[in-house]
């Protein structure tokens, strides 16, 4: 039994203790049991003898299990920093995003009656391949280093719209006018994005950049570390930050004529594109070398869609 079953345990004794002493009955209560048993199991798809760490696709399905458990959480990867995400039904697919093949390490935490917890972790050993159309990486990176912002004296630099229609690659909720939010959000125009190519490498590198703070929501609504808990949406200060990112098939369903069915993850939980509050694989429905035209998912609101236009900084 864990230090904060064993709490509970005593303060359930001293109630027992408490309502057996008015002379009428005696209450007897259970023993409260933490998780125990806690198995992971980790499917690596397209996994064979030709194969042995997946086909590709760096798909991976969990499967967690433990006796006395209620609920679950799991860390995909140690590597980056504690970022739990929970997974009631104890299943759940990642995909990992980091080309070449990559051992991971996962944490879960299982959690049971009354506030009690267990841990275990395992590895899992992943490959993942994809090569992006070259025109894209070209555009977005000429091939070494560009930097874009997003562009406020364009209508519709920002705005939301629905994910999950397959004909809609336009904001047809809200769409901002020009200069929307200067004087309001001046950080969204401020930040920069610097995407670079490693040719001789075949990696990928994204510095974010922001004078003036990220632009995003906060609490749980944000998808960036150390913001606060509460508050409007809006500027809020935050560090430069730097990682390697990766291109993968874009997980909409848009067709190929609305999209480049290509999108950007990066690599780690501190860089971002334009909005903080967005899921993190941003869709390219279109990249040229002067116009960068981007959507990704709401933290918090999947059925919702951000879009953002960029241009390149000079």
């Amino acid at each position: 039994m864990n230090k904060l079953s064993k709490y509970a345990a005593i303060a359930l004794a001293g109630l027992s203790t408490l309502f057996s002493c008015d002379g009428n009955e005696d209450y007897t209560l259970d023993e409260l049991n933490g998780p125990s048993d806690i198995q992971i199991i980790a499917e690596v798809v397209g996994q064979d003898e030709s194969n042995p760490n997946g086909d590709g696709s760096g798909d991976v399905l969990f499967t967690i299990t433990a006796k006395n458990a209620i609920n679950y959480k799991i860390d995909f990867d140690e590597s980056d920093g504690i970022n739990m995400e929970s997974i009631p039904g104890g299943m759940t697919t990642k995909k990992y995003t980091t080309i070449g093949t990559e051992t991971y390490t996962v944490n879960v935490v299982a959690y049971g009656a009354g506030g009690s917890s267990s841990n275990a972790s395992t590895s899992v050993s992943v490959r993942f391949e994809y090569q992006p159309d070259p025109e894209i990486v070209t555009n977005l990176t000429n091939n070494a280093s560009k930097t874009w912002a997003v562009d406020p004296s364009l209508p519709g630099h920002m705005g939301v719209g629905p994910w999950d229609f397959d004909d809609y690659t336009t904001p047809n909720w809200w769409a901002s006018g020009v200069n929307e939010k200067v004087g309001v959000a001046d950080c969204l125009y401020s930040s920069t994005y610097t995407f670079g190519y490693d040719e001789g490498a075949n990696s990928y590198t994204l510095d974010v950049h922001t004078p003036e703070g990220a632009f995003t929501k906060t609490g749980n609504l944000s998808a960036i570390p150390n913001i606060p808990e509460s508050g409007d949406e809006g500027c809020y200060s935050y560090s430069d930050s730097s990682s390697s990112f990766s291109f993968i098939p874009s997980s909409s369903i848009l067709d190929e004529s609305l999209s480049t069915r290509t999108s950007i993850v990066p690599n780690d939980t501190f860089t971002f594109v334009a909005f903080g509050h967005m899921i993190r694989e941003y869709e390219i429905l279109e990249v040229t070398p002067d116009y960068l035209y981007i959507r990704s998912q709401g933290t918090g609101e999947p059925w919702t869609a951000w879009y953002f236009k960029l241009t390149p900084v000079e």
